[in-house]
């Protein structure tokens, strides 16, 4: 049920954007999406130090960014659409309620993170523990992440090398 609740915020984030025309709002939900995969991939793996960094290396690229929007969008005004505000405030509130009086996923998040643990310790004994860590996001349930984030990081990359030009645009320097 936690799962799905994530799942539907992520839509929820995907929505809102879709009706959000001003630029600074959509790095606000670009950073909310940012930080529910952060905590979804910190769930995921029991630790949280690469969804930290996940999330500090999008930080970073959204301070890029905001740097360039400003300089490009300083004078509009910012405002939220409150008709769609409401509505997500009203699905986001039933989503957490749901999950929060569902009493089966919490013992099916607790059995299956002792199952985990028992595999974890297996695995620590038989081998050296150096790189347990490191195993962990290229083993079953985060290999599918990894390799998103790898490919989307990659894409992100050489879009934005096509895209900027340093003779052209707000942040040139001035001659």
């Amino acid at each position: 049920m936690l799962n799905l609740s994530i799942m539907i915020s992520n839509l929820l984030n995907a929505l809102i954007f879709t009706q959000v025309n001003h630029p600074m709002a959509m790095m606000l939900i670009i950073i909310l999406q940012t930080l529910i995969v952060s905590l979804t991939t910190g769930m995921m793996t029991s630790t949280f130090w690469f969804s930290y960094i996940l999330f500090l290396v999008f930080l970073g690229g959204m301070l890029v960014l905001f740097i360039y929007i400003t300089s490009l969008a300083s004078n509009e005004l910012f405002s939220i659409p409150t008709k769609s505000l409401i509505i997500v405030l009203m699905f986001l509130s039933i989503i957490i309620s749901i999950s929060l009086f569902s009493d089966s996923t919490l013992w099916n998040m607790l059995s299956f993170t002792e199952e985990m643990n028992n595999i974890d310790n297996e695995f620590i004994t038989l081998h050296d523990d150096s790189n347990y860590l490191l195993t962990k996001f290229y083993n079953k349930p985060t290999d599918l992440i990894t390799l998103m984030l790898v490919s989307y990081l990659f894409l992100t990359l050489i879009a934005i090398v096509k895209i900027t030009n340093i003779f052209q645009g707000p942040l040139r320097p001035k001659n």
